[in-house]
């Protein structure tokens, strides 16, 4: 059923009793597949979607050990960007923005897609300078960019504490074009539109094992609900990528680590974008629902649970306090740990792995739910062709070994990749 405003106009009359289940509940096709893909957050959804759109292949599976919208994709602060600086990155991400901007109308879903603006505040003259070569980077591979002064930042956001002595506000680098979007909206609609596509979605349905021919080629995966054969496995799993590449016996470097996030009581609109705090991890949104969202650093340790700890809890709230004093006044509603798999200098892995049959989506770092559309597309493309798409050439599993990193800012599980 496709949605319009004719046909909830339609429902509507009928006291909505004639809407259907949003994507089919498959079975595993005994018969098997031609690409399979591990993890039923967005990334892997978004690759099925775009396997089955772009290059036409509709023998596709997507498992999930939960359901869909249950993992990493409901766990994250919704923000998207593309105001990276390096070459490996910036091409990815500001692609990313550009399917981000058309994908309510090509998957007739409204994942709230919000370009409310992304504000990365600076306190200092060599942060100001450093923002200013990001800028132009940026403007360079066709991003927008603006360098705002002191007052052109108190125009925009007049409730911050400008006149903080630690950390005085000088100014900041906008992006007008980014912004927000649904999280579990987002996989949502990718996969209806995949499931009508053809793309089978198997839910409950946990990767124990993989299957593999007298070679070693990895040939299908062993499940819960059975051996599934698959003449390509894709591994999108997120924060799970290093215990799935065990299984294969694969070592990836790669840390788990939990990431947290925040939200408050709902208020009335106060904070018109995203902002956050450059002399600290700290970013801040508003939800359609008045909810602060906001969060910070990795609780910088190992774990795959999905909660986190209190001196985390307490750094995340000292730098809002800096940045936002008003924000003492709002109490936690809830908050959340999700699992963030953090490569070693903090940008993705989109490759083949060393097992033939085997190929590798991992490594995201924070820039997950960002990268989701474009991640798809890539993942599609290199699963498809068995060349990386453009955007995603620099992310090779064997720049570790070759010293070709793309260290953003030192934002991996180890920052320190110079």
């Amino acid at each position: 059923m496709r949605y319009s405003i004719f046909s909830l106009a339609r429902q509507a009359l009928h006291r909505h009793r004639g809407w259907g289940p949003a994507w089919r509940d498959a079975e595993p096709a005994a018969a098997g597949y031609d690409v399979l893909i591990v993890g039923g957050g967005g990334h892997g959804l978004a690759t099925a979607y775009y396997l089955a759109r772009v290059h036409g292949l509709t023998r596709v599976a997507v498992i999930e050990k939960g359901w869909i919208g249950g993992g990493n994709a409901g766990r994250n602060t919704t923000i998207i960007r593309s105001n990276y600086g390096l070459p490996g990155n910036e091409p990815f991400y500001e692609f990313s923005m550009k399917l981000w901007e058309g994908l309510e109308r090509e998957l007739n879903y409204n994942a709230m897609v919000s370009q409310r603006g992304v504000l990365n505040l600076y306190h200092s003259d060599t942060q100001r300078d450093a923002y200013a070569r990001r800028g132009n980077a940026m403007r360079l591979h066709g991003a927008d960019a603006e360098l705002l002064d002191r007052d052109g930042v108190r125009a925009m956001v007049p409730f911050l504490d400008f006149e903080n002595a630690r950390f005085p506000i000088q100014g900041g680098l906008l992006q007008r074009r980014g912004g927000t979007a649904r999280h579990d909206a987002v996989v949502w609609g990718y996969a209806r539109a995949a499931s009508a596509l053809g793309v089978d979605i198997i839910q409950n349905c946990e990767l124990t094992g993989f299957l593999t021919d007298a070679s070693g080629a990895v040939t299908g995966v062993e499940t819960t609900r059975g051996a599934i054969r698959a003449g390509k496995v894709g591994l999108a799993v997120a924060g799970n990528s290093s215990r799935a590449a065990a299984l294969a016996g694969l070592t990836l470097p790669i840390e788990s680590h939990v990431l947290q996030a925040f939200v408050s009581e709902g208020l009335k609109p106060v904070i018109p974008g995203v902002v956050t705090f450059g002399a600290g991890h700290f970013y801040i949104s508003q939800s359609d629902k008045g909810g602060l969202v906001f969060g910070g650093d990795i609780d910088g340790y190992n774990s795959y649970a999905q909660r986190g700890n209190l001196p985390v809890v307490e750094d995340v709230c000292e730098g809002g306090m800096a940045v936002m004093p008003m924000i003492g006044r709002a109490r936690i509603l809830r908050s959340w740990g999700g699992i963030a798999d953090m490569s070693m200098d903090g940008s993705p892995i989109i490759d083949a792995s060393p097992l033939p049959g085997l190929w590798l989506n991992a490594g995201w770092c924070y820039g997950g739910f960002k990268a989701t559309p474009a991640s798809g597309y890539c993942f599609a493309h290199l699963l498809a062709t068995e060349t990386p798409h453009e955007t995603a050439t620099a992310f090779r599993l064997d720049r570790f070994r070759t010293g070709r990193l793309i260290d953003e800012k030192g934002v991996g599980a180890q920052p320190n990749l110079h």
